[in-house]
C-alpha cells in the first residue's frame, strides 16, 4: 500500500506484521519527507518489490508470520535487488550477524528514530 506520491527520490518499504507498529515507522518517515509503502509479512513484501522499481529502502522487522522472516526477506531483497539499501530493526537483542546480508543496518526496537532517519536521509542523497 502506497501512503504518498509525491515525493522525489527512492521509497521506503515498511514492513512489521504488528500494525500500530507500523503505522508509528510509517508516520516517522513520511514526516522526514520519504514516500512510504507497507507490507505485514514478507510476502507482501516481495509482491510490492517486483510492483514498484521506485522501492530503494527496505525496512523491516524479524519476527513477521509468512514463508520467510524479515531475515530472509533481506536476504532475499539482497538477492534480488542488490541495490536496495536495507534496515532491519528487532526487538530480539543477539541477532546472528552471519545470518545478514551484506550492507545491512540493523536497529534494537524502540527505534532510536534520529539514528534511523538520519541513515536513511544519508542514502537517499547517495542514491541521488
Amino acid at each position: 500500500m502506497m501512503r504518498t506520491e509525491t515525493r522525489e527520490g527512492p521509497a521506503v518499504l515498511v514492513v512489521e506484521d504488528e500494525p500500530l507498529i507500523r503505522m508509528e515507522a510509517i508516520d516517522m518517515m513520511e514526516e522526514a519527507g520519504f514516500r512510504v509503502f507497507d507490507a505485514g509479512s514478507a510476502d507482501q513484501a516481495v509482491a510490492l518489490m517486483e510492483r514498484h522499481k521506485e522501492i530503494g529502502i527496505l525496512f523491516t522487522d524479524v519476527d513477521m508470520p509468512g514463508s520467510m522472516n524479515g531475515l530472509g526477506l533481506a536476504a532475499h531483497v539482497r538477492t534480488h535487488w542488490p541495490r536496495v539499501f536495507i534496515v532491519i530493526a528487532s526487538g530480539v537483542i543477539n541477532i546472528d550477524k552471519a545470518a545478514l546480508p551484506e550492507g545491512c543496518s540493523v536497529y534494537p526496537k524502540p527505534y532510536p528514530t534520529n539514528q534511523i532517519l538520519a541513515e536513511l536521509r544519508r542514502v537517499a542523497c547517495a542514491s541521488e
